[in-house]
């Protein structure tokens, strides 16, 4: 599936509801006068959606596949940070959250693992470099593999009939 914008990204979803949690989960009281671990905490998960955001807008697949390796740095960092809150004992009752926020960052280094493994393995330059022949030309390839797909679906090769079965007393042949 081709996405048009960001925002329609499964995982930029993921990180935007990441840095939402965060931004609740510092709220807490025990964050009072931990001002630099809360910032450092709420700027590293904004910057998981904003890498994301920043490399999809770039157009171009190296540029890209920076981001997206920044933004899984990113998402370390809130998961390194989250084991740090953990280990404080007056973030202790806030440890089923912190463990969901852990699963939720970890989620969305996979994604980016993964999305940047296929876009590693993929021709496409980007946007940017497209021309518009070029643009005609991609467009006109997934029509034509789009139109084979269908023609392939309509016109699957009949299975062949069973033979007929020799029926006892019967003079077959």
């Amino acid at each position: 599936m081709t996405y048009q914008r960001f925002e329609d990204l499964p995982v930029w979803q993921e990180a935007i509801r990441l840095a939402e949690r965060v931004y609740a989960l510092t709220e807490d009281a025990a964050f009072q006068k931990q001002y630099s671990l809360r910032d450092q905490l709420e700027r590293a998960a904004v910057s998981v959606s904003n890498n994301i955001a920043e490399g999809f807008e770039r157009g171009t697949t190296n540029e890209l596949l920076a981001f997206l390796y920044i933004a899984r740095g990113s998402a370390g960092e809130v998961r390194s940070m989250l084991c740090l809150l953990e280990r404080i004992g007056r973030f202790g009752h806030l440890k089923s959250e912190i463990s969901n926020l852990k699963s939720s960052a970890e989620s969305c280094s996979r994604q980016l693992r993964a999305w940047a493994g296929n876009l590693q393995d993929s021709p496409i330059e980007g946007q940017r470099r497209l021309t518009t022949a070029g643009r005609r030309e991609t467009e006109q390839q997934k029509k034509a593999a789009a139109f084979t797909k269908m023609l392939k679906e309509k016109f699957k090769p009949a299975p062949f009939p069973n033979p007929p079965k020799k029926v006892e007393g019967q003079g077959n042949g």
